[in-house]
């Protein structure tokens, strides 16, 4: 890891209302993450790594504690400021793919980029590169009723990345693929990683997704359990 820490995380502790009473989902969690990281948040439904991942992705704020990303109090910013915190420096990468079905794949690659400041040429040369890293210039054309579940998530990873983001949050992205194409799609985030130093954050049970991890988190319960680094 990377000396700057571009996530802190102290003491976060979520609560969600349940019935009469409230689910505490996260128990007073204390994390760092640096730049250039590849790392996941590991553990069964219910131990909290999805509820973790929203924080940090600003899709949601603590009960107590704090989350600062890239130099951001999660907590304290408004709406507006969360929305341009997500808009300009952090990726999605969803296990349903979340593709517009009637656009091509150029376009739902570009769409990130119609909300930031490029001109068309400039957003036309930023969609063909992440569509390189991908390998998925020939398909440009195509809509994702045209494509397989690999090549779906290929194009979502394209749209995450065509900003070249800070930050990648990825929430069980291999959950809908078969073995070779998680294997294709792992590789490929991992070369980004290595070649864009961008921060990959993962939550995720599947053990294809792990065993690619140089950063293991296990959660239980709403707390750290343990945590592995693997050799770079």
């Amino acid at each position: 890891m990377e000396n700057s820490a571009i996530i802190q995380i102290n003491q976060l502790i979520k609560r969600f209302p349940m019935g009469k009473g409230e689910f505490t989902a996260l128990k007073g969690i204390n994390l760092n993450f640096g730049t250039g990281e590849f790392a996941g948040l590991i553990g069964p439904s219910g131990s909290g790594k999805t509820t973790l991942l929203n924080i940090i992705g600003s899709l949601d704020t603590p009960t107590k504690g704090e989350a600062v990303v890239l130099g951001k109090s999660i907590s304290k910013l408004s709406a507006k400021e969360s929305a341009k915190l997500r808009k300009e420096s952090l990726g999605f990468i969803f296990q349903s793919y979340n593709l517009l079905q009637v656009h091509t794949v150029f376009e739902n690659v570009e769409f990130p980029l119609l909300l930031l400041d490029y001109t068309t040429l400039e957003r036309k040369k930023m969609v063909m590169d992440a569509l390189e890293w991908v390998g998925l210039t020939d398909k440009v054309k195509s809509k994702p009723p045209q494509l397989s579940g690999g090549e779906c998530q290929r194009v979502a990873i394209a749209r995450a990345m065509v900003k070249k983001p800070s930050l990648v949050l990825a929430d069980e992205p291999t959950a809908n693929l078969d073995a070779a194409n998680s294997h294709n799609i792992l590789q490929t985030m991992l070369n980004l990683n290595r070649e864009l130093k961008t921060t990959f954050i993962f939550a995720t049970h599947d053990e294809k997704v792990i065993g690619y991890l140089k950063r293991k988190i296990f959660l239980k319960d709403g707390l750290v359990d343990q945590e592995e680094w693997m050799n770079q």
